[in-house]
């Protein structure tokens, strides 16, 4: 079965195009996470280096991607939603480009929605559902998308719960990150020839 590669109504993007969209999207969440902790006067989520929880957001990142791998294989919806997404972003960019695929959005979502978010929020339930509902709207790019929505979704309440279960930003960042290269990794590994 041949995938269209963007949306119909979609020209394909170009290498610098993505990767100029990663390093905006990036700043633009900065400013907004670091306006929004300025002007809310809210706390960061604690973050400090500690080798053991960053690899278990590494031991968690690569969960993520095998669940995200069993969901591809089990769910149709899902498949064709998460194809669309992955040609139209990962397609043009080369394999070192996936760093900046981990790094960009891992460091940037986490800080808005787990960083400030969760705390501006009250650091609880209802935070870590509301932050995990904002994560999974980021992700849906139109109607058909749905299916990789609420996937996104629930990975956000996952990353949400783990960072107020360990207190430590650091976990969801390694998580999200690790997740990111994995399964982008993964899949332009499939595409290539010969793989």
């Amino acid at each position: 079965m041949t995938t269209n590669p963007t949306p119909s109504n979609l020209p394909p993007f170009t290498r610098p195009q993505i990767l100029m969209g990663m390093a905006i999207t990036a700043l633009v969440f900065l400013v907004i996470a670091k306006g929004w902790q300025w002007w809310g006067n809210v706390p960061l989520l604690a973050w400090s280096w500690q080798p053991a929880l960053a690899a278990l957001g590494v031991g968690l990142g690569c969960a993520i991607s095998l669940a995200s791998l069993g969901l591809y294989f089990v769910w149709p919806a899902y498949r064709a939603s998460a194809e669309s997404y992955l040609n139209l972003v990962l397609r043009p960019l080369e394999l070192a480009d996936l760093v900046w695929l981990g790094l960009l959005p891992g460091l940037s979502e986490e800080l808005l929605f787990r960083g400030v978010m969760l705390p501006s929020f009250g650091s609880g339930a209802i935070a870590v559902l509301l932050s995990g509902a904002s994560f999974g709207v980021l992700h849906m790019s139109g109607r058909s998308q749905w299916p990789y929505a609420v996937w996104a979704t629930l990975v956000g309440i996952f990353l949400g719960a783990i960072a107020l279960l360990t207190g430590n930003l650091l976990v969801p960042v390694a998580t999200h990150v690790t997740a990111n290269l994995v399964s982008a990794l993964f899949w332009k590994l499939r595409q290539s020839p010969g793989v």
